[in-house]
């Protein structure tokens, strides 16, 4: 069914808002980054990067930018309103949408993505198991014992929630209220999304999840549904590592039937999304792009740099 959106009085401050909100979520991390990295270096020492201390923070560093940038946002108007909008209900089977892309991204398409990472091998590019100092890795002691509740909540239960009320609340609500059509809105959330990651052994991954959620978020009007998908995503991995250990790798007898399995299930959710379920369809162009992409422009080119310093450190390895 087609759906006419009120477009609010000032797209334009709408959309600046949004690019802005954006940028504070990439560049307020990239900055803080420093100050944590000389503060901790400063108080265990030179060997700080192998602390379960460092590791936890650079999970939660992240996502408390994530919240600052949120709260702002909302600040912007009257917070309750905007709160409620972003925030919306939904109906109860965008939840099971969101259990099959989870598992379908997570045990199909994942496995696709080696076909990305081997053509980046082709353009000289090594394979990366341990990022170093760009991205401490989750080790088998964060995963043992008690210490897996922490890491629980830093790596599946806060960033579904940050993460999401950014990409799936704040910017898919926004470019729908300012007139964008559901495609433009979809692919832009999720390369945005991929593009904060910054990680290019991720990038088609990443932007397939960005826009599965975005779609996922589109149709149901809430952010909820992608907020589950996101928790599932994260939280199955660690839930596998505890089991099998943080290095684990499933075996081609349990690899496959999983793959077709998760396949089926994101075709068969995705075909639902996109042809059947008509829910808050817009058509529409990218109205006002301009403002939006030059206030995320500062978050677009902290991304980017990020993006090209982890691929020359591939490459260069």
């Amino acid at each position: 069914m087609e759906q006419s959106q009120t477009t609010p009085r000032d797209p334009k401050r709408s959309l600046i808002a949004a690019g802005v909100n954006y940028s504070l979520g990439a560049v307020l991390p990239f900055l803080l980054s420093f100050v944590v990295v000389y503060a901790l270096r400063f108080a265990l020492g030179e060997n700080f990067e192998q602390s379960v201390l460092y590791r936890y923070l650079s999970f939660l560093l992240p996502q408390l930018c994530f919240a600052a940038a949120a709260l702002l946002w909302f600040l912007r108007g009257r917070k309750r309103s905007l709160a409620r909008r972003v925030y919306a209900p939904c109906k109860w089977y965008y939840y099971l949408y969101a259990l099959a892309l989870a598992f379908g991204l997570l045990f199909a398409f994942n496995s696709l993505n080696e076909f990305f990472i081997r053509f980046l091998e082709l353009m000289g590019y090594t394979r990366q198991t341990d990022w170093k100092d760009y991205i401490p890795p989750v080790t088998d002691a964060m995963l043992s014992g008690w210490l897996l509740l922490p890491t629980m909540l830093l790596v599946a239960v806060i960033p579904a929630f940050c993460e999401e009320t950014i990409f799936r609340g704040i910017q898919v609500y926004t470019l729908r209220e300012s007139g964008w059509g559901t495609v433009p809105t979809v692919l832009i959330c999720g390369a945005m999304f991929s593009l904060y990651h910054g990680n290019p052994e991720q990038t088609i991954y990443q932007f397939v999840c960005g826009a599965c959620f975005a779609l996922l978020a589109v149709r149901s009007g809430s952010p909820f549904p992608s907020m589950l998908a996101h928790f599932l995503n994260n939280a199955v991995v660690l839930v596998i590592g505890a089991v099998f250990g943080a290095e684990w790798t499933l075996p081609l007898a349990a690899e496959i039937p999983l793959a077709v399995v998760g396949g089926v299930l994101l075709v068969a959710a995705l075909a639902v999304l996109i042809f059947v379920d008509k829910s808050n369809r817009q058509r529409g162009g990218m109205r006002g792009a301009g403002y939006y992409f030059l206030a995320a422009g500062a978050g677009i080119a902290v991304c980017v740099l990020e993006w090209l310093i982890m691929a020359f450190h591939g490459v260069g390895t």
